[in-house]
């Protein structure tokens, strides 16, 4: 018998079918075996030894892997052919070896697509597993692990509320912090364009002014309304002849196809999807046998599969213009590029849909580019049309295009991001002008415009800085970005990456303590030296020295120094960010409550804030994140009186963030604040504080409807059914027709009630098997995560926001094999004699966890 090794449970299924009887094909559902998380799995001063441990979860595959690995005469490890491929086949014959089970042929396979021809074509091609590649993944791994380990205890003792630090994460953080930055220092400027519509021939077109009174202007030349109206009155005023007339015929060739990077751009421009979401559904379209391999750094494709393109536009287009005389072939441009894999493509360009959903969206888009890359170029002809007065002081311009043969652009056309404040390409159709023309003048517009500031990132231009930096690897893009949004590091709105407090505290730390380890070119040389590792240019270990030489002594030395003078050096690091000038010339860091002390940077146990140097006299703080001392309710202290109870409410700041009180001990209001209120004031404080509001009694039913804001935000409550509201004012404004449509809809899943508003922690993508969405979800008794049908507790050992999806489909997959919990069965329990006999042996295993906190910081 001969046993074949993979990663995915699906993929075993179908690879099995193709290989025959005399195959037994098993999933290792991922990775097997990491670092222990705790200090000491890897111990530079023993030559950078390292331990594994098997994941909690995996015992149960392992135990099927080896009882089938000591029948076998054969084991082919046949995991992705990337270097975490490489790295799951050596733990797996590493382990199987530990275990004694290892058979006497062992062989490495790889093969780009799940097709039967690639499969069986594979294994009659194997090799040994590739030292380099394992050395690249221990050195990584390492790597990330000393990084992390090493900086995270120094975040946990000097910056209060920080949570983890990762190699390409604070990285990646760095960049989204510093476009907040050019954002906040950004001041709009004024500008003015005069467009002249103009018609000739029954065709109107519009001219841009480019000339007035003898000067060239360039984009912010008219800057105001002055010089605006006078250009609009000139021009108005004249008349225009044509003068030149520049036609060129240009040619528009097309894009490779899609590597990693440019599938997850492009799915987020196209699709709206997020870098994971890519990932999640093209690894479902490989393991269906659709696509070719879905992480890679290679544009060029198999030569059969560029004849079967070919073959394939051929048959589509009767035009053969459509199909160049040669096949076109790409080479990468990416820095750093570094797989010799095939570009992500089709495996039957015959096939130009496959699967539904997201599957089939995602598919058709792949199919397109791959398709397009052998199409001819599109012929596109602009034209420039140049007009002057008479006095040829003033001159318009007018430009369009005309495709004469779209070639590929037929099939595929890439959405570029247009940046702040630049004009779309002029694709106007012009009429036919000669020299000498006198177009009809119809209109003159002025425009104000105003200079836009750089746009936040979105998943897609983030990935794309990424890899114009060489920083990290497409394949691990999307992790990257679900850790920073799972730290709270960042939030998305609309697509777009803001930094949060926490995020942006952490960056400044980091610059100010560690710069060299957040510097671009630095993390750019990691990946560089860790690519030569997998060429076998550099000994992993030798990278590995001489990182550890310099970062541990620089980790201890922030690690001797006080809390407090961490955050003075945050204080004046920061300082312009948090006190910048005032437009009176007044002291930015005077307290605006005693008008005596002097504001500065404080750490507090749930976090940094802005605090009076006369506390406790003075109470006076604002959050980290308001920079300026806006007034904004910051202060902590009185707010006012209510005006019905005359009790006072105050503003406290308590371990989840600001929020209200009004009297004390076991008959206090509490309230929070919401973020979206503005300016907090009295009226605001009393309306949070008297929530939930009472709307009136249900027409049909007699019971109340109320208003308020809960853990989930605001929502409407009757008769114990919910529906949510949009925001903290639509809270007091909402009227009572308006609540029973509201809460109609939400009954009949047109709304989403309070009580199934949780929103999953993670989702996963399809469960191989049942089909269905697998999401982790928090509930009453802790996390736990379904496909929908069947719900599986976390191992005690695990954190939530660390679980794969790997992980996901195993504890499913093992719940479902043992069926419904039988009825009685909590009868049958042990007698409580039994039980309270376990109890010593239950609380052991707690008392070593102190550690798996610490795994956040290998990320």
């Amino acid at each position: 018998m001969q046993l074949v090794i993979v990663e995915s449970p699906a993929k075993a299924k179908t690879i099995e079918k193709y290989l025959g009887k005399d195959y037994k094909v098993l999933a290792s559902y991922g990775h097997v075996r990491d670092l222990p998380p705790k200090d000491g799995s890897v111990r530079p001063d023993e030559d950078f030894a390292m331990d594994w441990e098997l994941y909690g979860d995996k015992q149960r595959q392992v135990k099927a892997i080896t009882d089938a690995a000591k029948e076998a005469d054969r084991l082919i490890l046949a995991t992705d052919p990337d270097r975490e491929g490489e790295a799951i086949s050596w733990h797996v014959r590493e382990l199987l070896a530990k275990r004694k089970a290892l058979p006497k042929q062992v062989e490495r396979v790889t093969f780009n697509a799940i097709t039967k021809d690639t499969v069986t074509k594979a294994m009659t091609q194997p090799r040994e597993l590739d030292q380099d590649l394992i050395d690249a993944y221990l050195a990584r791994r390492a790597l990330d692990y000393l990084f992390g380990f090493t900086l995270s205890p120094v975040l946990w003792r000097k910056l209060p509320g920080a949570k983890s630090a990762g190699r390409v994460q604070s990285v990646a953080l760095r960049l989204i912090v510093e476009r907040e930055r050019e954002i906040e220092l950004f001041r709009p400027q004024e500008y003015w364009s005069v467009i002249a519509q103009l018609e000739h021939l029954g065709t109107k077109f519009p001219a841009r002014l480019v000339k007035f009174d003898g000067a060239k202007l360039d984009k912010l030349s008219l800057g105001d309304a002055g010089s605006a109206e006078r250009a609009k009155a000139a021009v108005e005023a004249a008349t225009f002849r044509v003068e030149e007339v520049d036609t060129r015929p240009t040619r528009r060739n097309p894009w490779p196809p899609f590597t990693t990077s440019t599938l997850q751009m492009e799915a987020s421009r196209k699709l709206g999807f997020s870098a994971s979401h890519t990932m999640r559904v093209a690894q479902t379209l490989y393991e269906a046998g659709a696509i070719t391999y879905m992480r890679t750094d290679g544009v060029q494709m198999d030569p059969s599969a560029i004849s079967a393109a070919r073959v394939a536009i051929s048959e589509r287009y009767s035009n053969g213009h459509y199909l160049p005389e040669k096949p076109r072939h790409y080479e990468t441009k990416a820095k750093n590029a570094q797989e010799a894999h095939e570009a992500i493509r089709p495996t039957d360009f015959g096939k130009d849909h496959y699967g539904s959903g997201d599957e089939a969206r995602l598919y058709e888009l792949i199919w397109k580019r791959a398709i397009a890359s052998q199409m001819a170029s599109a012929v596109i002809e602009r034209t420039a049309v140049t007009l002057r007065d008479g006095t040829g002081k003033h001159e318009l311009r007018a430009t369009g295009q005309v495709i004469k043969f779209p070639g590929f652009l037929a099939v595929y056309d890439e959405t570029l991001d247009q940046k702040p404040g630049e004009d779309e390409d002029d694709s106007a159709m012009l009429p036919v002008l000669a020299a000498g023309d006198t177009p009809a003048k119809r209109a003159v517009d002025a425009t104000q415009h105003f200079t836009q500031p750089p746009p936040r990132y979105s998943e897609a231009t983030l990935v794309k800085r990424l890899e114009e930096l060489g920083i990290g690897r497409p394949s691990t893009y999307a992790a990257t970005i679900q850790v920073l949004k799972d730290r709270a590091y960042v939030r998305t709105e609309k697509n777009r990456f803001f930094a949060e407090e926490s995020g942006r505290l952490l960056t400044a730390f980091l610059e100010r303590f560690f710069p060299r380890y957040v510097g671009y070119d630095f993390t750019a040389g990691m990946e560089e030296e860790l690519d030569d590792v997998s060429g076998g240019r550099e000994a992993w270990k030798v990278l590995l020295a001489k990182f550890w030489k310099d970062f541990k002594p620089k980790s201890d030395e922030v690690m001797e120094r006080k809390p407090s003078e961490v955050t003075e050096a945050l204080d004046e690091f920061l300082s312009d960010y948090l006190f910048p000038p005032k437009e009176d010339g007044s002291d930015p860091r005077k307290c605006p409550q005693c008008e005596a002390g002097r504001l500065s940077l404080r750490g507090g146990r749930f976090g940094a804030f802005i605090a009076c140097s006369n506390y406790p006299e003075c109470k006076f703080t604002r959050k980290f994140a308001q920079p300026g001392g806006s007034a904004d309710g910051g202060e902590s202290g009185e707010l006012g009186k209510h005006p019905e109870t005359g009790e006072p409410i105050s503003r406290k700041v308590g371990r989840f963030g600001p929020y209200l009180e009004m009297g004390s001990g076991k008959e206090a209001k509490r309230a929070n604040i919401p973020k979206d209120i503005g300016e907090l004031t009295l009226d605001w404080a009393v309306k949070l504080i008297d929530l939930p509001r009472l709307l009136g009694n249900h027409p049909e039913t007699g019971e109340p409807i109320t208003a308020s804001i809960g853990r989930y935000g605001p929502y409407l409550a009757h008769n114990g059914k919910y529906a949510k509201l949009r925001g903290t004012a639509e809270v007091f404004e909402v009227g009572m027709n308006a609540a029973v449509v509201r809460l109609a809809e939400a009954a009949t899943g047109g709304g989403r009630g309070a009580r199934a508003a949780a929103e999953p922690l993670k989702t996963f993508g399809p469960h191989p098997d049942s089909g269905g969405e697998m999401k982790l979800m928090a509930g009453r008794y802790g996390p736990y995560v379904t496909d929908g049908t069947t719900n599986a507790t976390l191992p005690r050992d695990k954190q939530p926001e660390d679980l794969t999806a790997e992980e996901a489909i195993t504890l499913i997959s093992e719940k479902a094999a043992k069926g419904p919990a039988k009825k009685g069965a909590r009868k049958k329990a042990a007698p409580k004699k039994a039980a309270a006999a376990k109890k010593p042996a239950a609380k052991k295993a707690p008392a070593k966890k102190k550690a798996p906190a610490k795994k956040d910081a290998a990320d």
